[in-house]
């Protein structure tokens, strides 16, 4: 669900802009007659300082993303000292080196960018036994480009099954980041074929593995209508939320 919500007390530019973003999440769940809070929003915070975290988690937001692991690791330690921020769910959501596996499994509620076996087994095998499985998302290249990290969709259901094998990890869904500046009609191609695939994954599991598989993480702040009206069930915001990056 979105969890911004504005309160009365907190009139700040960032927490204005965090409840119209919420507000036209629930407007959009609603246009594709989608049930009220079926969409999760993880709000961008890299290249943020945690102050600007603490902002957005006193206004209600409670879910972030970061791609850049010391700097997120950073902000966590800072948030740490500042309580009224409250507990927050953190989401890797940038491409993943070998030798930052370990901080990812170590700090992180959420990976969004699994993909390929060796960084997932990794990930597994450095996860802390004290903490619940890391939630996992294998990203997906769907648009096809050379320049971005993802696994192919062919191959997508191999990925699945080794990760299930893995019981440091939980395996929910799909992630993708479509090509930027796509016609809106090849937008939406883009997002329905993600569903698709996700479909097709589920088909071939069965049973209770199938069953977990219930997260479709696509959309950013220029498209992320067109993501929901195709399904999406959570969406990473951040310029809209936190402002431009400079």
């Amino acid at each position: 669900m979105c969890n911004g919500k504005l309160a009365s007390s907190d009139p700040s530019a960032l927490a204005l802009r965090l409840d119209a973003v919420c507000t036209r999440i629930r407007m959009a769940e609603q246009a594709a007659s989608r049930p009220p809070g079926s969409v999760t929003l993880i709000a961008v915070s890299k290249t943020f300082p945690a102050e600007a975290v603490a902002a957005a988690a006193r206004a209600g937001q409670k879910a972030f993303g970061e791609s850049y692991v010391q700097e997120a690791v950073d902000k966590m330690g800072r948030l740490r000292s500042m309580p009224e921020s409250g507990p927050l769910q953190w989401h890797f959501i940038g491409p993943i080196q070998s030798n930052k596996t370990r901080p990812i499994a170590e700090h992180f509620d959420w990976v969004q960018s699994i993909d390929r076996i060796r960084i997932a087994r990794r990930l597994a095998a450095q996860r802390p036994a004290d903490r619940a499985p890391l939630q996992s998302l294998i990203e997906v290249n769907i648009s096809g480009e050379a320049s971005k990290s993802g696994v192919a969709p062919a191959d997508v259901l191999e990925l699945a099954r080794e990760i299930l094998r893995l019981p440091g990890l939980r395996l929910r869904g799909l992630m993708a980041i479509p090509a930027p500046d796509l016609p809106p009609a090849a937008q939406r191609a883009a997002f329905r074929r993600l569903r698709t695939l996700q479909e097709t994954l589920r088909a071939a599991l069965s049973g209770p593995s199938a069953a977990g598989i219930d997260t479709l993480s696509m959309g950013m702040s220029a498209d992320f209508e067109t993501a929901i009206a195709e399904g999406a069930t959570m969406v990473r915001i951040g310029t809209a939320i936190f402002g431009k990056r400079t």
